[in-house]
């Protein structure tokens, strides 16, 4: 079982990156809170890993903390609940946004997620009321944004587009959730804060 990953940050193309740790690049996917909070391409990082294993492929998960890691690994305790939705999940809210909604019985909120509907948002409050019931944990926001120029802009729009549709989120919705954002973002990460922010509204 791999458990963390210390190295460099080698490609971040949300929700996959690599990460060089003494020559070897491991592919990893990662939630959009936890990629909010890396440094830029070239700079060390550690991440706490969660390793999946099915009879197709082998897949590795990304989280910046060990409480990020274990929120997942509960999640996919969920019946109908796998990584790839976990990782939706984790990208669409908070840590702390998920437990108020499980504490609050909250299932409208969940369903604005890809994957999620009535049923599922019910499990997912229904099983995870008791063992969350002690959680805490506190996230801060992405960075904020700065000038770009139209180039720029473009291939960040490209990038946001295609990280909202790999989180599986239609290809529609994503445009749309980004066209309503009027600030130039230099950041794809960033953008993608932002229209995750949007999605659901009218």
């Amino acid at each position: 079982m791999i458990g963390r990953l210390s190295g460099m940050l080698i490609e971040k193309s949300p929700p996959n990156l690599v990460i060089d740790v003494q020559g070897v690049g491991y592919e990893v996917q990662a939630p959009m809170t936890t990629i909010f909070q890396l440094p830029e391409v070239g700079e060390k990082i550690t991440l706490f890993t969660h390793l999946s294993v099915s009879e197709n492929a082998h897949n590795l998960y990304a989280f910046h903390s060990k409480s990020d890691r274990q929120l997942f690994r509960e999640l996919i305790k969920v019946n109908g609940v796998g990584p790839k939705l976990a990782i939706a999940i984790l990208s669409g809210m908070t840590a702390d946004e998920y437990v108020r909604c499980v504490h609050d019985g909250d299932t409208q909120l969940l369903v604005k997620l890809p994957g999620v509907g009535k049923k599922t948002a019910e499990r997912l409050v229904v099983e995870m009321k008791d063992r969350l019931q002690d959680w805490g944990t506190s996230l801060p926001s992405g960075a904020a944004s700065t000038s770009v120029s139209k180039t720029q802009a473009t291939d960040v729009t490209r990038e946001a587009e295609s990280a909202l549709i790999a989180l599986g989120y239609k290809p529609q919705d994503a445009a749309k959730a980004i066209s309503r954002i009027d600030d130039e973002i230099s950041s794809s990460a960033e953008l993608i804060r932002l229209a995750l922010k949007n999605m659901g509204k009218g």
